[in-house]
Parts: C-alpha cells; sequence; structure tokens
C-alpha cells in the first residue's frame, strides 16, 4: 500500500510512490512551496517546523522535520500559512503577537504561532507546557507567553475547526476513495511500505519480514533518516494500528498498548500516578508527547529514556508479540545489555501492564534544563513499609548504567528496616555496589553516583511531606 491522502490547509491532497521516509518539512518546502515551516535542529528539538495535525483523535501539534508522510494518511494538516483565515485575517495568537512584541528575527514565529493555534483550539493555557518545545533566542520567552495569554478568551476561528468537519463528513471519503487529484505526485522507484491497522496484520507481516523498521512516532527513527541518512526499508507504519492505543483498567490494573502517545498516557495516570505523570511532563516537549508511543521508549532500548525506570519501579510487565503467539515477562527482564533487548526475530512490544495504585511512587529527574532535555539521572523508587518496617522495595535508574536497571543492593539494604533518614542512607551507600555509571557529556560518573544516592534521601523526605521540588522549594 502506497497511496498517501490528506488534508493541507483544508485541500485535498493524494500522493502515490513517495518515498515513505520523505519527511513532511522536506516536501512542504521543496513541493508546495511552503517556507513558513522552517527547518533549524531537524531533530524535533527546536519546534521551527511545527505544524498542527487533526484526526479523529483532535488537533496537535508535531514536529514536520521527523514526520514521515505515510504518517498523515487519512488526517489533517496545517503550516502556518493555514493558520490565518481564507480572506488573510489574523488568527487570534497571530495578533497577539504582533501586538505584544512577540517576534524579532521571525525564524522561530512560525512554530510558536501553530503550537499556540493548537493549544488555542484545545483551551489549553498551560503555556509553558505547550510552548516548551518552541525555542527562541531573540525575543525571549515573556512577550510570548503574553501573547498566549492574551488570546486565551479569543473565540476559536470558524477556519480552525473546518478540518474536524471535513474529516467526518465527507472529505476523508473523498479523498481515501481513489482517483487522483491535480496535487498528485508519483516517483516509480520509491520502495512500498506496509500501513496495518490492525495488530494481527502487523503480526503476520512481522514474521515475514523480521528486519524491517517499525515506526510508530518517529521521534526516535526520524533522526535515522535525519541525521544519520540511514537506509530504512522495509518500513511499517504503526499509528494506524488503533487496537495497539487502547488503555484499559480490569483487575486493580492499567493495561496500556504499545501505541499510546505518552501524552495519552500522562492524561490517564495522572489521577492514579501523579508523580509519574509529572515525569511524563518534562518527557521532551509537547511535539513530542505527542507522537511518541510508550511502546517506541521501551523497545528503543535506551539507557537514558525516561518511561522504563518508572515503569520498572511500578513492577510493570511487558507483553510481546510474535506471530499468534504472545508472552509476558517482567519489564526489567527486557533490558539485556546496551542496545540489546530479549526480543525474538519477528517480535514486537505489544503492550504493557502496570498496578493501577502505588501511593508511594516517585520519580526524580536531573537535567541540566528543566524542560525538554534528556536525564543524566533518572531515579523512581516504589517502596512498601507495613507495621512501620520495610517489606519490599523497587528502585530503579536511568543513565547509572548501560541499561534501565535495579539498585538491587539497595533496596536489599531497606528491606526490614524502618524508613528513615538513617536507612535511607545505609541504602545509599549500598548504591555503590548496584552501579558503574560512566562520564559524558551530561555528567560525570561521581557526579550521577551522588546524585542517586541523594535521591534516596529526598525519597525518605518527600514521603514525610518535605517540598523536595524545585518548583516547590523557596529561599
Amino acid at each position: 500500500m502506497s497511496e498517501i491522502a490528506f488534508l493541507l490547509n483544508g485541500t485535498p491532497v493524494q500522493l502515490s510512490g513517495i518515498a515513505p521516509t520523505r519527511t513532511l518539512l522536506d516536501w512542504l518546502r521543496e513541493e508546495r512551496g511552503l517556507k513558513g515551516t522552517k527547518e533549524g535542529c531537524n531533530e524535533g528539538d527546536c519546534g521551527a517546523c511545527t505544524v498542527m495535525v487533526t484526526d479523529a483523535g483532535g488537533s496537535r501539534a508535531l514536529n514536520a522535520c521527523i514526520l514521515f508522510l505515510p504518517q498523515l494518511h487519512g488526517k489533517a494538516v496545517r503550516t502556518v500559512e493555514g493558520i490565518s483565515g481564507p480572506k488573510g485575517e489574523l488568527h487570534p495568537v497571530q495578533q497577539a503577537m504582533v501586538d505584544h512584541h512577540g517576534s524579532q528575527c521571525g525564524f522561530c514565529t512560525p512554530g510558536f504561532v501553530v503550537s499556540m493555534a493548537a493549544a488555542h483550539l484545545n483551551g489549553d493555557a498551560a503555556h509553558d507546557d505547550t510552548l516548551a518545545g518552541n525555542l527562541c533566542r531573540c525575543t525571549g520567552y515573556a512577550p510570548i507567553i503574553r501573547a498566549a495569554k492574551a488570546a486565551e478568551s479569543a473565540p476559536v476561528p470558524e477556519w480552525m475547526e473546518a478540518d474536524r468537519t471535513a474529516l467526518s463528513s465527507f472529505l476523508l471519503p473523498q479523498i481515501s476513495s481513489g482517483g487522483e487529484p491535480p496535487q498528485a505526485a508519483r516517483g516509480a522507484d520509491s520502495p512500498p511500505f506496509f500501513r496495518p491497522t490492525n495488530s494481527d496484520d502487523l503480526a503476520d507481516w512481522y514474521l515475514q519480514n523480521p528486519t524491517a523498521t517499525l515506526i510508530a512516532g518517529a521521534t526516535d527513527v526520524g533522526l535515522w533518516v535525519t541525521k544519520q541518512l540511514r537506509d530504512l526499508a522495509p518500513v511499517a507504519f504503526l499509528n494506524g494500528v488503533t487496537d495497539l492505543q487502547q488503555i484499559e483498567r480490569q483487575g486493580g490494573m492499567f493495561h496500556i498498548g504499545a501505541g499510546v502517545t505518552i501524552a495519552t498516557l500522562r492524561k490517564a495516570l495522572e489521577p492514579h500516578h501523579p508523580s509519574l505523570a509529572e515525569l511524563f511532563r518534562r518527557y521532551a516537549s509537547e511535539q513530542i508527547r505527542n507522537a511518541a508511543t510508550i511502546g517506541g521508549n521501551i523497545a528503543n532500548g535506551s539507557p537514558i529514556g525516561d518511561g522504563p525506570p518508572a515503569l520498572i519501579a511500578l513492577g510493570a510487565k511487558l507483553h510481546l508479540r510474535r506471530g499468534d503467539g504472545m508472552r509476558t515477562i517482567p519489564l526489567e527482564s527486557f533490558f539485556l545489555d546496551y542496545r540489546k533487548q530479549d526480543r525474538q526475530a519477528g517480535e514486537f512490544v505489544a503492550g504493557l501492564s502496570l498496578p493501577e495504585s502505588a501511593p508511594a511512587l516517585r520519580c526524580y529527574k536531573l537535567s541540566k534544563r528543566f524542560d525538554q532535555d534528556i536525564s543524566a539521572v533518572c531515579g523512581c523508587f516504589n517502596v512498601t513499609v507495613t507495621d512501620g518496617h520495610v517489606t519490599e522495595a523497587r528502585i530503579a535508574f536511568g543513565g547509572m548504567a548501560g541499561i534501565p536497571k535495579r539498585a538491587a543492593n539497595a533496596e536489599a539494604a531497606l528491606v526490614g528496616q524502618p524508613l528513615t533518614e538513617a536507612s535511607a542512607a545505609a541504602a545509599a551507600e549500598a548504591m555503590a555496589q548496584d552501579f558503574t555509571p560512566l562520564s559524558d557529556m551530561r555528567a560525570s560518573a561521581a557526579y550521577r553516583l551522588k546524585a542517586a544516592q541523594n535521591m534516596m534521601l529526598r525519597y525518605v523526605h518527600d514521603l514525610n511531606g518535605t517540598p523536595v521540588s524545585v518548583l516547590e522549594v523557596e529561599a
């Protein structure tokens, strides 16, 4: 299957024979002449390439630089050129940017405007979160934030609602039902790609193509193309596999499909695991969270991914599928060595299960920037105290080894002891036997170990109600 049909600024587009790893950013600029969408970092970090994508799940800001064209099938895309009205009317956020002097050089401005318009459409006034993925080095953020606040009460323009109406009525069937409008483009030499709509089809295809690249959000895989110039063929795009995008609660457990985005998971878990939800709030940026999946976060095997330490501390189980067979393993058993996982050829991450409640779970992320940064150390703690003594301890770290790893000696030092500052200090000392961290550009080995040990002490103070977050502590 190689047909791609979507709406671009309200106009139906149909493409065939397109290279499956052609990015939306390149296509917009080179084939459509829509130069408002800028290339800055080309890795989803700066936000200059931000576009708005709408589908049945709603509208969200995404990075066009690591968004492949097949991922847009059946959706609606708005670039900054489509944020203004059909007669040139300014969107409220555009007018507010003018009124509050939110732009200087203008390079980053289109991305800011699209992110602000998406948040405005969704009624999201958490501007520090929604704009953390848009970087500006000229104006500074104060006038931009003032513009976002000023536009909050303005009504959503009619043209911004049009995509949702079009997708739910006649335009989506029209662009998906064959025929070829004038906007069609062909490339006879481009390889085909697979776009399954259910996990059964994916399992059958992947068993026959075990060396293929599976692409969900492309927030990691996208860089293989833009930075490493790798040929990923054959490829399968998983964003249409809706049965892997479900969250169910049953028997005191959350059952989470591998295709659930970080943004969706954060909202679902926030009432039950607020510390984990706060960790996910600091996971990359709004644009990345809207695309990245929890299955991809696990499957890429990164030793510094923020999801696995928290999920390991929760005692999560991982569900793996190969053909018609399924197996379930503890999540910590999946990570064998650096970038090496317990996954057979043709086997993929189907989902995970985790407890619905863990009141003592706390997650701490240490990074040079508070927002949109990779962890130097990520520590997650989940300790059970019964009758005044620790009966179970699950402590997991990222950034301390070649894999996300439990602190087994620290856990053993706690069990049977009261959870006090003294027992936490003893567990922190035992941590030196658990990890031999590396020094790199983010932190030295000694700093990482000391930071991890301090997190153990922080955990005790946190459970006792002492403010420990930089957002809570005041001089």
